[in-house]
């Protein structure tokens, strides 16, 4: 039986999926949270059946680790008989710069390129360096695998991924886009050409990740060619709490004239923005559509900004790809949320785009919402982002396929 066990460390909490690759079924998830802190957290679900919560201190990553791994072993509540059952443990790692395009088996060199990779992304990869070391030490004789969130977008040619900045600052420092969410992107676009029954190969796609982080990509032939984000989750769209897209001399501008610290702006535009910033009632689109239902015009704005940045990169992405065969909204607000993806569809029917309202606001899982007869199909597809990680570290440790 082939049993993975997908990880997702951040600073504080760890989140996994344990499946069974053979028929593809999640056995167990879980999250633990607030680690570091007094008192830690531990939710752990299977399906059909209670989900059991757990609160006591867990000091550090090795700590959730253990709770975890007894949970999935318990007599009672667990799913193995042992941690032999478990054949290999797939890892999400956020940032690999430039030095894979491909998910990979984890050893001494991944592990140096994953800390050379810190200053490109400084909050996230010392935690994903974290997870992997815990899980190492918890179940030193199993095979790891990290599968990485810029993985995909390696594929994005010079002209999309170069800034127009002096060209040294990419040579020497490794500056350009990156572009996130890509393990999201790539799952949505082989699952988009199974429901349309296509080859990936003949699809022009464009896919929006709309969660509290956001991006859009451009995909031609199953290979990402642009996306939203850049040389950090900031760039692109508006988001929960990030500002997304705007003029870079703000920055100076807030420095030199209200006296903010680097520091300070980079917390205002990170935490303090985007749909929290501009409606001034919360980062959740579900709490502003309330307050838009009540009248509340700064709900109203907020919603317009950030529909009409979606629509600006959809249009964008348009032209440079020269066909579309459809747009794919996914993640918590893009498969939910109807009254976004209604907003973010207007206009869409000057390049044949047409979204039909009654699907759209009716239809959940996966759909075709566009209009019959529509040129470009308007779709719902929920993303799997540890499903294709389970997907990857099978193929790696099963197949002997890793690539770098």
């Amino acid at each position: 039986m082939r049993n993975v066990l997908v990880i997702n460390c951040g600073s504080s909490s760890l989140k996994y999926q344990l499946l069974e690759m053979d028929e593809e079924r999640i056995l167990a998830r879980g999250l633990v949270e607030r680690i570091g802190l007094e008192q830690g957290r531990h939710v752990y679900s299977r399906p059909g059946r209670d989900d059991i919560v757990e609160e006591q201190p867990v000091p550090d990553h090795a700590r959730a680790l253990q709770l975890l791994l007894a949970s999935l072993t318990h007599r009672e509540r667990g799913v193995l008989r042992s941690l032999a059952e478990i054949a290999a443990v797939g890892h999400r790692v956020v940032h690999a710069g430039e030095k894979y395009s491909h998910s990979v088996l984890i050893d001494a060199d991944v592990m140096a390129a994953l800390e050379e990779c810190i200053p490109l992304a400084p909050l996230h990869n010392p935690a994903n360096i974290t997870g992997i070391r815990a899980a190492q030490a918890c179940l030193p004789d199993k095979p790891m695998i990290g599968v990485f969130d810029t993985a995909f977008h390696q594929t994005m040619p010079d002209r999309a991924y170069v800034y127009p900045i002096p060209y040294r600052l990419y040579v020497e420092h490794k500056i350009r886009r990156y572009g996130f969410h890509g393990t999201s992107h790539r799952y949505v676009a082989l699952r988009t050409a199974q429901i349309l029954n296509r080859d990936p190969a003949e699809l022009n796609l464009i896919t929006c990740h709309l969660g509290n982080g956001a991006s859009v990509a451009a995909i031609e032939g199953g290979h990402s060619v642009d996306t939203s984000m850049g040389f950090t989750p900031l760039e692109g769209l508006m988001m929960g709490t990030r500002c997304g897209d705007i003029d870079p001399a703000i920055v100076g501008y807030l420095n030199s004239n209200l006296g903010l610290s680097l520091g300070d702006i980079d917390k205002m535009l990170n935490k303090q923005s985007g749909m929290l910033g501009l409606s001034g009632i919360s980062s959740d689109l579900r709490d502003v559509e309330k307050a838009y239902a009540n009248g509340d015009d700064r709900a109203r704005l907020a919603l317009e900004i950030y529909t009409y940045h979606i629509r600006k990169y959809i249009g964008s992405y348009a032209v440079a790809l020269g066909r579309v065969d459809a747009i794919v909204f996914t993640a918590g607000v893009g498969e939910n949320d109807s009254l976004v993806r209604e907003w973010s569809c207007q206009g869409m029917e000057i390049f044949g785009a047409q979204l039909d309202t009654f699907k759209n606001a009716t239809r959940r899982d996966e759909s075709i919402i566009s209009r019959n007869g529509s040129r470009v199909k308007i779709m719902i597809v929920p993303t799997n982002e540890e499903l294709m990680i389970a997907r990857d570290t099978v193929a790696l440790v099963f197949a002997g396929a890793a690539t770098r």
